[in-house]
């Protein structure tokens, strides 16, 4: 009998439809997002800020994978960009094919910057590639200092993390210098922006990164650096 390795052809099958997805955006100029991170750790809220800031300054779209409802898609509609739900029935995580057919849905042309919530998890959605310019890995104060050594990959493949709900550090015993210890374990000198999306507290370096990400992809020469 012959034994066929199915993940190997998944994650051909994936790799192949991200390169596709890439050189379409490359082709747009169009930057694209990955947010990745535990259920509950702030990705709709950061984006709800996120969409709101960027109101008639960036051409934006939002794709929201969820297992089941369209709850988060309907509360980021509200901000006036097109979102549209990718209900996965059970799946952990995005893959490049799901992208694909919901793209329609956007509509990608004239866009800017294209954000795609993943499904909360921080060990599936690692190892897909999405065709996305960065992966954004998130951590919230009310989780463990530990994260980023339970979950190395995500940290490792991330080009910036994100502390959020840092409103809650005065009533939690959380170690903001012991996580960001811990990522350098994994990701030596990677940014961490500290916010709080119900305050607005360091969403300013957060937007700083984004706008920067969309400058460079349409100008390669632009040189501002984000720390």
């Amino acid at each position: 009998m012959t034994k066929v390795n199915v993940g190997k052809s998944v994650m051909e099958a994936n790799a192949e439809q991200a390169a596709t997805l890439r050189s379409e955006w490359q082709s747009r100029e169009l930057t694209v997002l990955n947010l990745i991170s535990s259920p509950g750790s702030g990705k709709t809220a950061l984006l709800e800020q996120t969409l709101e800031h960027f109101r008639g300054k960036l051409q934006m779209a939002v794709l929201v994978g969820d297992v089941q409802t369209e709850n988060d898609a309907n509360r980021l509609a509200r901000h006036g960009f097109p979102v549209k739900q990718i209900i996965t029935n059970g799946t952990c995580h995005l893959e490049a094919h799901m992208i694909e057919k919901h793209l329609p849905f956007v509509d990608t042309k004239g866009l800017d910057l294209l954000m795609i919530e993943n499904v909360g998890n921080l060990v599936c959605p690692s190892s897909y590639d999405l065709g996305e310019d960065a992966k954004v890995v998130l951590l919230s104060t009310t989780e463990g200092e530990d994260k980023p050594l339970k979950y190395p990959a995500i940290f490792r493949r991330a080009e910036v993390a994100i502390l959020t709900k840092t409103d809650l550090l005065p009533y939690l015993d959380f170690d903001v210098s012991a996580v960001r210890h811990n990522i350098d374990q994994i990701h030596a000198g990677i940014p961490m922006f500290r916010v709080s999306a119900r305050t607005g507290d360091g969403l300013d370096e957060w937007l700083t990164w984004v706008e920067t990400k969309v400058a460079r992809k349409k100008h390669p020469d632009f040189h501002q650096t984000v720390r």
